[in-house]
């Protein structure tokens, strides 16, 4: 049954130190500045990191090292993208040279400008979102920096739960030892009372058995105040611990946004240009292109007329007499034929 407090009492087979990890993680006065009270009510990290070995904080620790690991790895996935996306982005300006190389003559020419326009285009996507990725990256670096330098903070803060650590694997080695001798002696004194041993004997082993047990005592004891300083620590830590890594992976999830915000926008105008493309080679029919190269490489639209045969000789004969005329009037005539030689048109006798 819950208490007017809000804790929860020891149940069965619950330890008071278990009780008092609960409470712990339960009220907020014992809640570590700088860790949001969200933090509090859902602190993964402060329950599922105890133990009989006390590794938990080990394991923390190490998990809150991966964070500047995982970070600095983006940067490098983001860095070989945005070389990626440089690759391509001139390999389809090299595309679209080729394209402009391509052989003016046919009717095929004039696509090949909407290749070229195509190309261009794509080419400059790619570009832009070259420069969107080395705008993240250094985003990526510049958190990369500042979570170091967090991380150093934290490690100073949590050099108290270290050390508590310490103490209590220390503390909790001599348990054993002083359990052992005490048991020894207990046992020592329980054999004299059967052997009915003098009393003197039995006053000796009765001295040594309350030493052991006050021995005992006392390492239960150090035991005790070294495991409440070492809970209260580690929950500590392991509250800061969760806070950075909330912390850490939101703002990972921020950076990883923007990156699938950059490829999408990216994506969104290479369809766009993809469905230009389509839509201009749709546009330019095999019609048109017929009717442009017959308009830019035409040769002419007069065609050649029939030939009269009659007036055909006609102008012949007239142009023979026309060539004759300067020979009658003493000049020297173009024609070397004789007089009366017969036409070279072949039309003698007409």
């Amino acid at each position: 049954m819950q208490s007017d407090l809000g804790f929860l009492p020891p149940t069965d087979g619950e330890t008071e130190g278990q009780s008092r990890v609960t409470q712990s993680q339960t009220d907020p006065g014992q809640r570590p500045a700088g860790v949001s009270s969200e933090a509090t009510r859902m602190s993964y990290f402060g329950e599922h990191f105890w133990g009989d070995k006390n590794h938990g904080f080990e394991v923390l620790y190490h998990c809150v090292k991966q964070g500047p690991v995982a970070t600095k790895e983006l940067a490098d996935f983001i860095r070989e993208r945005a070389s990626i996306e440089e690759t391509y982005s001139k390999a389809m300006a090299k595309l679209s040279k080729m394209a402009s190389n391509g052989t003016p003559m046919g009717t095929f020419a004039p696509l090949w400008e909407v290749f070229r326009v195509s190309s261009d285009k794509l080419a400059l996507c790619h570009l832009e979102l070259t420069r969107k990725l080395h705008d993240l990256l250094k985003e990526v670096l510049r958190y990369g920096e500042e979570q170091l330098k967090a991380h150093k903070k934290c490690k100073e803060e949590v050099l108290g739960t270290v050390d508590a650590v310490q103490v209590l694997a220390s503390v909790g080695q001599l348990l054993p030892k002083s359990r052992e001798n005490y048991l020894s002696r207990c046992m020592d004194l329980e054999r004299l009372r059967r052997e009915n041993t003098s009393q003197k004997e039995m006053d000796k082993a009765e001295t040594k058995s309350k030493k052991a047990a006050d021995s005992l005592r006392r390492s239960v004891d150090k035991y005790n105040s070294a495991r409440a300083d070492f809970e209260t620590k580690m929950l500590d830590s392991a509250l800061r611990f969760q806070a950075m890594e909330e912390s850490h992976l939101q703002h990972m999830k921020a950076l990883l946004g923007s990156y699938a915000h950059s490829v999408e926008d990216t994506h969104v105008q290479i369809g766009q240009v993809h469905e230009e493309f389509k839509q201009n080679v749709e546009n330019v029919t095999v019609d048109m292109l017929l009717r442009k190269f017959a308009e830019s490489k035409g040769t002419g639209c007069e065609k050649p007329g029939p030939l009269d045969f009659d007036a055909y000789s006609t102008a012949a004969l007239q142009e023979g007499n026309n060539e004759a005329s300067p020979r009658s009037q003493g000049l020297p005539s173009s024609r070397t034929e004789p007089a009366g030689a017969p036409c070279s048109c072949g039309l003698s006798g007409v």
